[in-house]
């Protein structure tokens, strides 16, 4: 039995890129979401419209990801 140690670390150093990255984009977009604009005289708290469109962009990027990831699994 030969391992090949190359592409053993290739494909290491790969999932190690893409799980930090996906973590961090799904962090980033629970962190817009949690960024509050300053209150109003109606006492709302709720995101600011372009935090919230970043938050969902974030989302919306890693389902995308995981998305194509089942699909080289399937495919």
């Amino acid at each position: 039995m030969n391992i090949d140690w190359a592409a053993l670390g290739t494909v290491f150093g790969v999932s190690l890129v893409a799980t930090v990255g996906l973590v961090g984009l799904f962090t980033l977009g629970i962190v817009s979401l949690a960024r509050r604009s300053a209150p109003d005289g109606a006492g709302s708290t709720a995101p600011a419209p372009a935090a919230r469109a970043g938050a969902y962009a974030c989302f919306a990027l890693c389902a995308a990801a995981v998305a194509y990831g089942i699909h080289l699994i399937v495919g």
